[in-house]
């Protein structure tokens, strides 16, 4: 019996229109242009501003353009997830959120949180929905409204990160293309490294966690550094191995966009030409959930049927991962 194979049928983001520069950056902070630039790689990235305005905002705008760019309408739509670490509230889910204003009402929705891993965990979880035979137009969204966690007066990260959202549409394969395989790993001890210190069941908000500016992303710099190479270079060149892909054979690499260093060390160990690397991080910043669909949509007119895409990301707890796509 041949599998039924989940392929990748629209894919489209949602930027909002305000442009974080770094020389308003140089404003807010100590800090320079050439400081985040070589340090980071990053120029610019986009703030959502607006009273009332969430993670699902970006998100639902974000599916409207895939939803219309596919020609189908919200009522076709059988499931959708949203992975995110920045959701609109406790509950309900983001995704549910999302669908409703969407319009999106014959489908089950849910979040999804692996840092900024979420999104490919999200994209396979996704996938074996439509394997099943199941369930026929699947969507998966990544948004993230970083600027609400982040620390404007705190430079080492204030700097990284931007808000975003993007979205694809998974459908069965009707050939070889699709989401084809995937290696995934976790390891929790890693979270006293990055993560946020209040505001779950551990820490609840309090005036004290408020003061201490607790209900803001932490990250150690080096350690974060040096696991994400590690861990994001290894899971790729392990999934390419026990599916015997050389570097040759890989048209994109779509790495998560979190330091330009940790994109340009991650090539490296692969062996991968930069020029077939994936990087917009100049443009958008680190948007977490939204990184990885982010560069299918910014890339997309470069790509052809049937390329080798090898997507691979690293987040927070530690969570880290990658899969291969044949591009439909």
């Amino acid at each position: 019996m041949t599998r039924i194979k989940a392929a990748i049928t629209a894919v489209h983001g949602h930027l909002p229109d305000y442009i974080l520069t770094n020389q308003e950056l140089e404003q807010m902070v100590d800090t320079t242009d050439e400081w985040i630039s070589t340090r980071t790689g990053i120029k610019e990235r986009r703030i959502l501003k607006g009273k009332g305005l969430a993670t699902s905002d970006m998100g639902a705008e974000a599916v409207k353009a895939l939803l219309e760019k596919r020609g189908i309408g919200a009522d076709e739509v059988d499931m959708l997830i949203c992975s995110t670490v920045t959701p609109d509230m406790k509950f309900p889910a983001t995704a549910n959120l999302i669908s409703h204003k969407v319009g999106i009402n014959n489908a089950f929705s849910y979040d999804m949180n692996a840092a900024c891993s979420g999104f490919i965990y999200a994209l396979v979880t996704a996938s074996n929905f439509v394997e099943t035979g199941k369930y026929q137009k699947v969507v998966v969204v990544g948004a993230d409204k970083m600027s609400s966690i982040v620390d404007y007066s705190d430079r080492q990260t204030c700097v990284i990160f931007g808000d975003a959202a993007a979205a694809v549409l998974l459908e069965p394969s009707d050939d070889d293309t699709g989401i084809t395989d995937h290696r995934f790993g976790s390891d929790g001890s890693g979270y006293v490294h990055l993560h946020m210190k209040a505001g779950g069941s551990l820490k609840p908000p309090t005036y004290d966690t408020i003061d201490a500016r607790e209900h803001y992303v932490y990250q150690e710099g080096q350690p974060v550094f040096k696991f994400a190479v590690t861990k994001m270079a290894g899971v790729s060149l392990e999934l390419m191995e026990s599916n015997n892909l050389q570097a040759d054979d890989v048209a994109w690499l779509v790495p998560h966009q979190a330091n330009m260093r940790i994109i340009e060390a991650t090539g490296r160990r692969m062996g991968m030409p930069s020029e077939k690397v994936m990087v917009n991080i100049d443009k958008f910043g680190n948007t977490t959930n939204a990184t990885i669909p982010l560069c299918l949509w910014d890339y997309e007119k470069k790509l052809k049927k049937g390329d080798n895409i090898i997507l691979t990301a690293f987040g927070g707890g530690f969570t880290w991962g990658a899969v291969w796509i044949k591009w439909s």
